[in-house]
């Protein structure tokens, strides 16, 4: 249907904000017994030139909007000095050698380096083969080789999440001259002459193929590349790589909460099945010649199961670390000497210590008060690399020695930023079902719950990923104008494991929502702010959680910053590579899911009697994850809303993916971009003065 033949309809509400013109075009639903009149169906098209003179024009009229309301003093200077400033990375290491990366103030992108006899040899910077600052690192797409002597390096361009790999030298920073074009991911096979390749391009995500595998020999023409699998259907992804520590391939095939493995000794044409589930995951590693195995089989809080490598399948499987009822394993590693876990205790994560036969010796104390973020081993030098986080401290990296079990700091990040007067605690609210949800909750020392202190609650929920404590970074300038930040740890995340996690997906999605609006309710019953001072934000599936809380409970939020959301739930799995979502959300292609996506579905529960919070849509044109089409049709469903009082804006970066921040953007463009976001925010929270 052509847009000169619809009828045109100027939104505008009742502050008489003059938004871009949005044509009404009905498209006729007719699915599951449910019709309806899909009206902006239209933007979906984002190749379609009125689409893109539509974009642009909503895009505009935002910065232009925002660009009017009052400067907050100081803001802009802090987040520069924050983002453009001289840094230093913590060390990683491959095999013996040392790597970090540096960037100077006025860089766009991080730079690869490595240090040899106490020498920094610079390697790689994205800004070598675009200077246009528009490529950037590919997801996952750094893969140093065993010892650390070469490195394959990915770049996407505007945030696609399609890789170009190229090999280095890391002694010399040289580049071989084969271009692996157009993946998904590479992984080294164990002689290193091949590697195993992960195919995507833009024809595979916008007709959702599933992603074949292929081993590649290095240099050699790819015509020539030996075709391993594919997964049947484009919502499952598969990995093939081989041990580090022994001569078998692995082959992994399944979606986000299933799988199947197969074991395959090198230079052997059989395959072994060693697992197979529709319901449980599993991560296999070789060590000493056995088989272990990371499973949530029957065990929620994961467990670690052992059998010989001569008969690894799943029935010969034996308990090596039991699962434990009050902690959720994390990861493991092996020492010299020890099992080394992380074990996550009432959302906060501990490191403990088991012997080699799975024996449980003691609990490691930490060298400071924090959150174990990560932990990964270190053959060569056997030890382990922790990172710390807390809410108002930088970054620490740690190294914990596999023999004696001695901490060391290695490295801790020094920003600009001030926290000496800020603190944060943990607290627990009730549900509505009645389920007790924790939150953590961060503000200026010596704060007056007198209800007014403008409050700003985030979330997520979803995809069995939890919210810890992390620096507060930009959110500190927020908070040292006496703003109150507040993380709720809703259930669809991995706070206390997958029986967590089950409780916020497919049909009961409707939990997370509830659990979020219960955080706000919280904060404004124990006085810390009201609802004309309280605004929520989320990202991804965090930007539909603050779409679906403010169609359901719109006169609870002032404001709202629903960052590249799924908002069409009822359409999402038809484009880009969202069918990977479906094992969270369900499939709206049969009625029993669609029926209870329908009850939330952000886009389709816009009602035309209620009036909405400011609200800041944002999107990335080229998001492989999240079309940009939801941010755009949510805000137009918004915008027409005839007694919409308060501005809905849409904001596009039309250089940017799914990435936080935007992949590929100039420093000078990130934050403007965050000043944006906060000045939004702050000005409807009353603190623009």
């Amino acid at each position: 249907m052509l847009i000169s033949m619809a009828t045109a309809v100027l939104n505008a509400n009742a502050q008489n904000i003059s938004y871009p013109e949005t044509v009404k075009i009905p498209y006729k639903i007719d699915i599951h017994g449910y019709k309806y009149d899909d009206n902006y169906q239209w933007l979906e098209d984002k190749n379609d030139v009125k689409v893109k003179e539509w974009s642009h024009k909503q895009h505009d009229f935002t910065m232009d909007f925002i660009g009017k309301l009052k400067d907050i003093p100081g803001l802009r200077e802090e987040l520069k000095s924050y983002y453009d400033r001289d840094y230093r990375s913590a060390p990683f290491f491959h095999g013996k050698r040392e790597f970090f990366y540096s960037k100077k103030k006025g860089e766009q992108h991080n730079t690869l380096y490595t240090i040899i006899d106490g020498k920094e040899i610079r390697i790689f910077s994205p800004m070598d083969l675009d200077n246009t600052g528009l490529s950037s690192y590919g997801t996952e797409a750094i893969v140093f080789n065993k010892d650390g002597e070469k490195v394959a390096i990915g770049l996407q361009y505007k945030g696609n999440e399609i890789s170009d790999f190229r090999i280095y030298n890391t002694r010399t920073g040289q580049a071989g001259t084969e271009v692996i074009k157009g993946l998904r991911s590479f992984s080294w096979a164990k002689d290193e002459n091949y590697a195993y390749i992960t195919l995507r391009n833009q024809e595979m995500i916008d007709k959702q193929t599933p992603l074949p595998i292929y081993k590649h020999k290095l240099g050699a023409d790819r015509k020539d590349d030996t075709f391993l699998f594919a997964p049947k259907d484009a919502k499952n992804w598969s990995l093939v790589y081989d041990a580090d520590d022994a001569d078998y391939t692995f082959y992994s095939d399944g979606d986000f909460y299933s799988r199947t493995i197969h074991l395959q000794k090198i230079g052997s044409s059989e395959k072994i099945e060693i697992f197979s589930s529709k319901e449980f995951n599993a991560e296999p590693y070789i060590k000493d010649g056995k088989l272990f195995v990371m499973t949530n089989e029957n065990a929620p809080n994961f467990k670690i199961m052992t059998a010989p490598l001569d008969k690894p399948q799943h029935e010969n499987w034996k308990e090596f670390i039991a699962e434990k009822k009050d902690a959720v394993l994390e990861t493991y590693a092996f020492t010299s000497t020890y099992v080394i876990t992380q074990e996550k205790e009432d959302v906060l994560s501990k490191i403990k210590c088991y012997d080699k036969n799975g024996k449980f010796l003691k609990n490691i104390d930490l060298p400071e008060f924090g959150d174990v973020a990560s932990m990964s081993y270190n053959k060569d030098q056997d030890c382990l690399f922790i990172s710390l986080s807390t809410y108002t401290a930088p970054s620490k990296l740690y190294k914990l020695d596999g023999k004696t079990l001695t901490w060391k700091m290695v490295w801790q990040d020094n920003p600009p930023i001030k926290t000496d007067g800020i603190e944060s605690k943990m607290v627990k609210f009730k549900s509505k079902d009645g389920t007790m949800i924790p939150m953590f909750i961060v503000h200026k020392k010596g704060i007056k719950l007198d209800g007014n202190n403008p409050t700003l609650i985030y979330g997520y929920g979803g995809f069995n990923i939890s919210m810890q404590p992390s620096f507060l970074g930009d959110v500190a300038s927020f908070v040292n104008r006496g703003g109150v930040y507040a993380v709720a740890c809703l259930r669809g995340g991995n706070e206390y494991g997958e029986n967590w996690h089950k409780e916020g997906m497919l049909k009961k999605k409707q939990n997370v929502f509830d659990d979020f609006i219960a955080g706000a309710e919280y904060l404004i019953k124990e006085k810390y702010t009201n609802p004309s001072k309280l605004a929520c934000s989320g990202r991804s599936n965090g930007g539909l959680l603050v779409g679906a809380v403010i169609t359901q409970r719109p006169e609870l939020y002032k404001a709202s910053i629903c960052g590249v959301a799924l908002l069409d739930m009822l359409r999402y799995h038809k484009f880009l590579i969202a069918r990977y979502w479906i094992p969270e959300y369900g499939d709206p292609d049969k009625k029993e899911d669609y029926d209870y996506i329908n009850t939330y579905s952000p886009y389709h529960n816009v009602k035309q009697n209620s009036v909405y919070p400011a609200t800041l849509v944002t999107a990335g044109e080229n998001d492989s994850r999240v079309d940009a089409l939801h941010a755009k049709k949510f805000a137009a469903a918004l915008q027409a809303v005839p007694n919409q009082k308060n501005p809905i804006l849409l904001f596009v970066d039309f250089d940017a993916g799914h990435g936080s921040g935007g992949s590929g953007q100039s420093v000078e463009k990130r934050v403007e971009t965050k000043y944006t976001e906060w000045k939004f925010l702050m000005n409807n929270l009353g603190m623009g003065n």
